[in-house]
């Protein structure tokens, strides 16, 4: 596996000086991660109108969010069931029941990660209303 491929993750490039992911013995490390995608584009923004105004779904991002999160794990070997805790940032805790909801997907309420969820002022991108870290736990052989 390149240098790329264990430190990137996605083919999204991180917006500053760190990897997506990071091991350190049997602990992974997943740093921020948004709904962005490779081309910049945001999921989760709709323009709902000729003038441009867009509707941010946080449900739609925090599907995203998570399915980026899982390409990052599997440049490791790791995947969401490895995943022991979550730190969740809200632009809106008004979008919590849309987040909750898709995060609800991914992870079960008693086997699940422990979970921490926080309101921001705002994100690295004006569209970005969810952002998620993780940290996972997978025995190395």
């Amino acid at each position: 596996m390149s240098k790329e491929d264990k430190t990137t993750g996605t083919n999204v490039t991180p917006r500053g000086a760190y990897p997506h992911v990071k091991q350190v013995g049997d602990f992974i490390f997943v740093s921020g991660t948004s709904s962005r995608r490779a081309d910049n584009s945001i999921a989760g923004v709709d323009i709902i109108d000729e003038m441009g105004t867009k509707h941010l779904n946080a449900e739609v991002q925090t599907r995203e969010v998570i399915k980026n999160i899982e390409k990052n794990l599997a440049k490791v070997g790791a995947t969401l069931k490895d995943v022991v805790d979550v730190t969740s940032f809200l632009v809106n805790m008004n979008d919590f029941a849309g987040y909750n909801k898709a995060y609800a997907e991914f992870f079960d309420k008693e086997t699940g990660p422990t979970r921490t969820t926080v309101a921001v002022h705002q994100l690295p991108h004006p569209d970005l209303v969810v952002e998620i870290k993780v940290m996972a736990y997978k025995k190395q052989d």
